[in-house]
């Protein structure tokens, strides 16, 4: 068995001291600082109504260009919608116009023109076989 080691003192801290009196010190008054000299605020002002008023006028700009572009755009959009439709028209009046039996009636009508009849060959021989 293993012997017991004798238990060891713990060292007792010693209790602190107390603070040495002292006097209060007498307060100093607040050194003072020197005052900036003032000066008229109006310029600075002035320069910010103008810039906010730059500004302004340039999101005014951005917003009418951006209207009128805007309105081109639909007045594009419009053309393209007529231009279509009218390729269309010219399309079914194209396919109707090139129409056989259109073709054949125009033939007769204004130039005249007869259908063939039984079509005869005629062999030539030629000279000196």
């Amino acid at each position: 068995m293993a012997a017991a080691a004798p238990a060891r003192a713990r060292p007792q801290r010693a209790a602190p001291a107390p603070a040495p009196r002292t006097r209060p010190r007498p307060q100093r008054a607040p050194a003072r600082r020197p005052r900036p000299v003032a000066r008229p605020r109006v310029a600075g002002g002035v320069v910010w109504i103008v810039l906010v008023a730059a500004l302004l006028a340039g999101i005014v700009a951005v917003n009418v260009a951006a209207l009128r572009l805007n309105l081109q755009s639909q007045r594009l959009e419009e053309r393209r919608q007529e231009l279509v439709a009218d390729n269309a028209a010219l399309t079914s009046e194209l396919s109707s116009l090139g129409a056989a039996s259109r073709v054949e009636s125009a033939a007769r009508g204004r130039l005249g023109l007869v259908d063939a009849e039984a079509a005869s060959y005629v062999k030539v021989r030629r000279p000196g076989r």
